[in-house]
């Protein structure tokens, strides 16, 4: 048998594994998040103050139930580029949250009952964890760890799209829940969400239509509110973003006029010298 043989035999061999190992993988992998259009997609653009306060309203009534912000502030929800709220409004949503308190006069942090001290939240302070710790969140989630949401945007592929993707992901064009494909195994404890990868998702569907009342008088379908949490968490994980492009394309401007300058002196040595 000539040499080339084996190898030709092995070569073929893998080419039938990859057809075939292919499809399967492709089933596995998430399908692409919906097309959805973005404020702050672009070089010039910037966050819509309106969806981030809708947006801040659905992770405060729903979202932090679970999922903490731990390292948001509360002053950041007045800065420029933010969601525009005033100081007067922002030290009220912050008076509304429970802080541990510092030890007091005895050096106590739990009350009589056993019961962690607890102060009114200020401006200064960064949104509390809705659990203690990350046992505690384990326990009432059925053995999943809820990810902290300060950086989730930026830490999953996809970004905003991956989120809307995740919260809408539960059910099918006309609302009803989605079924899991034939063959598909939705595990204890777990949900089907085909943007997820590997499909089977700890968090039950966060979202529902209507589950708030915006305060804008917008109304809220399931998609709305999964736009503006998303973008509200888009915020979150860059807060900064508007500044940076403006920068950006100030020191743009800078660099076309230095150059225009720095020709023109050019043309001039140039000129003179012959």
């Amino acid at each position: 048998m000539p040499r080339f043989v084996p190898g030709f035999v092995f070569a073929l061999a893998a080419a039938l594994g990859f057809a075939f190992a292919g499809p399967a993988r492709a089933q596995e992998e998430p399908p692409p998040p919906p097309h959805q259009q973005w404020s702050f997609e672009g070089v010039f653009g910037t966050y819509d103050a309106a969806a981030l306060q809708r947006g801040f309203q659905v992770y405060k009534e729903v979202c932090s139930a679970c999922h903490s912000l731990d390292l948001v502030a509360f002053h950041a929800l007045s800065e420029e580029g933010g969601p525009g709220f005033t100081e007067p409004q922002v030290k009220a949503i912050a008076a509304a949250y429970k802080i541990p308190a510092e030890p007091n006069d005895k050096g106590d942090i739990f009350d009589a009952n056993g019961n962690r001290l607890t102060r009114a939240g200020t401006i200064a302070d960064h949104f509390p964890a809705p659990f203690a710790n990350d046992n505690a969140a384990r326990a009432a989630n059925n053995g999943a760890l809820p990810p902290d949401m300060s950086t989730l945007v930026k830490a999953r592929a996809g970004g905003a799209a991956y989120v809307f993707s995740i919260c809408s992901g539960f059910v099918d064009s006309s609302g009803q829940k989605l079924k899991s494909p034939a063959g598909f195994t939705v595990l204890p404890n777990k949900y089907y969400n085909p943007y997820f990868e590997g499909r089977n998702i700890s968090m039950p569907p966060p979202l529902t239509a209507n589950q708030v009342t915006y305060s804008d008088g917008t109304k809220a379908t399931l998609d709305q509110e999964c736009h503006d949490v998303a973008t509200f968490l888009a915020w979150v994980s860059e807060p900064r973003m508007e500044a940076r492009k403006q920068l950006g394309f100030s020191v743009m401007i800078f660099l076309l006029l230095f150059s225009g300058l720095l020709y023109l002196l050019y043309r001039k040595i140039w000129r003179d010298a012959h």
